[in-house]
């Protein structure tokens, strides 16, 4: 599944990849999001999550890596989590560059593959929850940088 997007976000870059880059500041905004442990500064974590597909709620158990970090214009990031009988894998990208009046403009995307029961039984939804939930993600983002 792929999925990309763009958003603005009223605050110089420096601010905005500081948050986005903290698993801390994150955290705050990730739905679903229940633990998130530093494994390696800024590079390694593990996530315990869940996400609500219709009345299916599954709880997954990641690892989350940045395997590439070029401050303040780029990020990529590689997921892996299991719940009992699925798995998700994925890579997320965010770029980041100057918008009018000081602003910051990041694009996103992000490609996720979802395999086992998951798959099977929340296919068409998954599309939708996700848009949803990257919705409310960002929103919380700039109502945090913004403040």
């Amino acid at each position: 599944m792929q999925l990309s997007g763009s958003t603005t976000i009223n605050a110089p870059r420096a601010k905005v990849w500081a948050f986005l880059t903290n698993p801390d500041f994150v955290s705050k905004c990730a739905p679903g999001l229940e633990s998130m442990e530093v494994v390696e500064e800024n590079k390694k974590f593990k996530a315990i999550g869940s996400v609500g597909l219709g009345n299916l709620k599954v709880r997954f158990t990641g690892d989350i890596e940045f395997v590439e970090l070029d401050e303040p214009n780029r990020a990529v990031m590689k997921g892996r989590g299991s719940a009992p009988g699925s798995a998700v894998e994925g890579t997320a990208e965010m770029k980041l560059r100057d918008g009018e009046n000081g602003a910051t403009i990041m694009d996103w995307s992000a490609d996720v593959n979802v395999l086992g029961t998951i798959a099977s039984l929340a296919s068409r939804m998954m599309s939708s929850v996700t848009q949803k939930l990257s919705g409310q993600f960002f929103d919380c983002v700039k109502k945090q940088i913004e403040g």
